[in-house]
């Protein structure tokens, strides 16, 4: 059965025609010890590796041929700062983080790994913020729900907005 938030956000945002990556996600469980979220399994399915709006780059487990294939390998500095982002948590806890969207303004969307995968919320680290703000932005869902409400115009987490107009452009890897 379609993920509901998925279904939602291929209206906003259609698949490219070439398809999606195709991840055996049972190889990938088995050598990470990392089960990931419905959500982003189906966007990987439906849409794989590639950039939406020219703006945000998406990455996926390895997939052969893929420059977006290297979800699994990404640490980022941003991690230097999660003093700030364990200030906006319950009681300073800072669960594991896993990068997993980029944008071209250097600003990165991660997981925050704590419970059941599809119950991980997002944390958008912004590079590019005044002075003495805090550049940690909390969203509190998923994958899917984060991309609809960027794509929406009803968060805005990164150091440029996205236009929430009626047309957004998901380019695959492999239009590249």
């Amino acid at each position: 059965m379609p993920h509901p938030v998925v279904a939602r956000l291929r209206l906003l945002l259609p698949p490219p025609v070439s398809g999606g990556d195709e991840v055996d996600w049972e190889a990938v469980e088995r050598e990470t010890l990392l089960r990931f979220p419905a959500d982003y399994r189906e966007f990987v399915e439906s849409y794989g590796g590639g950039e939406i709006d020219e703006y945000l780059s998406v990455s996926t487990p390895p997939v052969p041929g893929s420059p977006y294939g290297d979800l699994l390998d990404r640490v980022d500095p941003a991690l230097a700062n999660e003093d700030e982002l364990g200030a906006l948590l319950p009681e300073g806890d800072l669960p594991k983080l896993l990068p997993f969207t980029f944008s071209a303004s250097g600003d990165v969307a991660f997981w925050l790994r704590e419970g059941a995968p599809d119950g991980w919320r997002v944390a958008v680290f912004r590079r590019q913020t005044p002075y003495g703000v805090n550049r940690w932005t909390v969203f509190d869902g998923g994958m899917a729900s984060f991309c609809v409400a960027v794509l929406t115009g009803e968060a805005d987490p990164f150091s440029e907005r996205i236009e929430a107009d009626d047309r957004h452009v998901f380019v695959n890897w492999r239009a590249v």
